[in-house]
């Protein structure tokens, strides 16, 4: 499990959120307001929204993909966010599996961490 050091990571922050979400970028403005009160950085925000067409309002519980949660094209985003930012870490604003956290830590080439996880209980 990736934790935070004290001196500060960079990390991209990661949102998957349903069209019925309306107050999602709060959300992510909250999340992004933890990370920072525990030290890291957010050096990028990306957020995945399902449901925003028509296709795709009929599978807005279900993640686009059961490996990653994101769409193939959303996790090249992330990557390449990484990529520029240098960043230490992926956080998901949403929870993943093992297997989501096992599949995204290896193709973006960094740890993939749920926030629930890695910050602390209150």
């Amino acid at each position: 499990m990736f934790r935070i050091p004290a001196a500060g990571a960079d990390v991209v922050l990661v949102g998957y959120f349903s069209a019925r979400q309306k107050d999602f970028e709060s959300l992510m403005a909250t999340a992004a307001t933890e990370l920072a009160a525990h030290g890291a950085r957010v050096v990028a925000r990306i957020v995945q929204r399902r449901g925003v067409s028509d296709g795709g309002a009929r599978k807005m519980g279900l993640p686009y993909s059961s490996r990653t949660l994101l769409t193939y094209g959303k996790v090249r985003e992330v990557a390449l966010a990484c990529e520029r930012a240098d960043a230490d870490a992926v956080i998901f604003a949403a929870s993943l599996t093992e297997r989501q956290r096992r599949t995204l830590t290896s193709m973006l080439g960094r740890p993939a961490e749920s926030l629930s996880d890695i910050l602390p209980a209150d």
